[in-house]
């Protein structure tokens, strides 16, 4: 079986091989995308190819839709040159229930896909006549937190970012400057309205959004690369809106047991790769059953009835409180704290952390008794059943090859967020002490002590990708036994790392103590996870 236009000929075999295929006339929605696209998405990663792309799938099946998707990737290209296009814009779904069953379907509802570079001239002229047509109702984004930066870990602005500012939309370098470049081609051509609509994991990700974008319009503006009016049209609601999200699908990266389920199938070329960029890319997707998706109803120009498959719409208030329900407490805090620590003590799957008396104590704690206190119940979802679905159903499925070296990708990025937001809320309370935040000072020390590279056996391994690695490792890896406190104070002050200075919380000398007891040889995690998590 190929996984293309021509291996697609023949239903029947991929029916008879258990996948369930798309029934609407992909070549009547190809053309209509073409002609009237209403929905392009940014970032060809896993979670949109087993979320948006499914819903729109399930919406063309029902008639609900006559338009498909449009993908854009800006920051690594092999992935649309090697994965997209070879297999005509199909992917292979795979769903690991609870139960232990396994759902295998086609998704054909991504109908083009292009790169998001400048010096492509063909794929950039689309991307800007796209950006141009008054049937396009919104632009989403998968792009992780770290793609709307435009600073480095010390502060200052990145070189390409500095670069752009200065030369303006003609061809940007950097992701958000390609972004904003489409934007002034939509203002310039009669000022049509559109959503951009974040859906990375991250606190106000319709705010972070915007913010990039508008740093551009001000700078191109400033330096007369960009008409005046162009600032005025980024700021007008009813012109762009940046909508406020939570998506929530557990999506890892391609696993080697799922590749050999394919090829026993009878699927060709079913073979992940890694990019010259380091992505591990592939034709397939293997995703948890569990999904949810909430935006803020801000659309100035329409949207796709997506309601219809289960996706919330809402207010701004009320996504934010399922953001913080979500990013803040109920599941991303445990993320980062069980791939940490996975890291540390040689697991490979997230599943089997949850087995680890210390490892599940620890998440539980986070949850139920730390975090859970300062959750605001938004009304569309239950905070304490949302958890419970986490902490005994979800993270323990042991059918999902989650590793937590894929989660600890990026951590410093996301402290602050997972971490940060329930320690300030218990600052900002009457009746809650900060002191009271046992495990999360664990978490930090924790980080710490993965940033030496050892792990509790004493071998080395490697740290996943993080754009704070050079800066923060140096304090960690050359202190001095005893000084902890003095020594580590530019790490634990960094209110970007953590979202507040950790000294003025009240909090450092618990990060340091446990750092400490961590630190001191072979064993040393397990012995300190074995005195806290009882």
């Amino acid at each position: 079986m190929k996984l293309s236009q021509s291996g697609m000929q023949d239903r029947k075999q991929w029916e008879e091989a258990g996948y369930g295929l798309f029934t609407f006339d992909r070549k009547k929605v190809a053309k209509n995308t073409k002609e009237n696209p209403a929905w392009i998405h940014f970032g060809s990663g896993n979670i949109f190819r087993a979320y948006p792309a499914n819903i729109v799938q399930k919406l063309l099946n029902k008639g609900e839709m006559e338009t498909g998707l449009i993908v854009a990737e800006g920051y690594d290209y092999e992935i649309i040159e090697k994965i997209n296009r070879p297999h005509d814009d199909y992917t292979v779904l795979v769903t690991f229930q609870a139960d232990g069953s396994i759902e295998k379907s086609v998704i054909g509802s991504i109908v083009e896909s292009l790169a998001l570079d400048a010096e492509n001239q063909k794929d950039y002229c689309r991307l800007k006549e796209i950006f141009c047509r008054d049937s396009l109702q919104m632009a989403s984004f998968t792009i992780t937190e770290k793609g709307y930066s435009l600073t480095d870990g010390a502060g200052n602005t990145l070189s390409v970012i500095e670069e752009d500012f200065k030369n303006g939309p003609g061809k940007p370098k950097s992701y958000i400057g390609k972004v904003t470049s489409l934007l002034y081609a939509r203002y310039r051509d009669k000022k049509r309205p559109i959503a951009m609509v974040s859906m990375d994991n991250c606190s106000h990700n319709g705010d972070r959004l915007f913010a990039a974008v508008a740093a551009f319009a001000e700078k191109w503006v400033e330096n007369q690369k960009a008409e005046a009016g162009f600032l005025e049209y980024i700021q007008d609601k009813t012109k762009v809106s940046f909508p406020w999200t939570m998506i929530d699908k557990i999506t890892p990266r391609p696993d080697a047991y799922v590749e050999e389920l394919l090829k026993k199938d009878g699927l060709e070329n079913a073979e992940p790769l890694i990019t010259g960029k380091n992505t591990y890319a592939a034709p397939f997707v293997n995703a948890e059953e569990c999904e949810y998706l909430v935006i803020e109803d801000a659309f100035p120009n329409k949207r796709p009835p997506l309601e219809k498959e289960g996706v919330i719409f809402t207010t701004r208030n009320t996504v934010d409180k399922v953001e913080k329900m979500k990013v803040c407490t109920c599941l991303n805090p445990l993320h980062t704290a069980l791939a940490i620590f996975g890291c540390l003590l040689g697991y490979q799957l997230v599943s089997k952390e949850m087995k680890d008396p210390e490892l599940k104590k620890l998440a539980e704690e986070i949850g139920y008794r730390e975090g859970l206190p300062v959750v605001i119940n938004p009304g569309v979802l239950d905070p304490e059943e949302f958890l419970d679905a986490v902490l005994k159903i979800r993270l323990p499925n042991p059918f999902m090859p989650d590793a937590p070296q894929r989660i600890a990708t990026d951590t410093s990025q996301k402290l602050a967020v997972r971490f940060g937001e329930t320690i300030k809320a218990y600052a900002a309370s009457d009746s809650l002490d900060v002191k009271d935040l046992k495990k999360i000072p664990l978490v930090f020390a924790g980080w710490l002590r993965y940033l030496t590279g050892v792990d509790d056996h004493g071998n080395s391994f490697p740290l996943s990708p993080d754009p704070l690695l050079d800066t923060v490792r140096p304090y960690v890896t050359d202190l001095t036994p005893g000084r902890e406190a003095d020594e580590l104070r530019p790490v634990l002050s960094n209110e970007k790392i953590f979202g507040l200075d950790l000294y003025e919380a009240g909090l450092a000398d618990a990060v340091c103590g446990y750092f400490s007891e961590m630190s001191k040889g072979p064993g040393s995690v397990r012995a300190t996870l074995k005195k806290y998590c009882r």
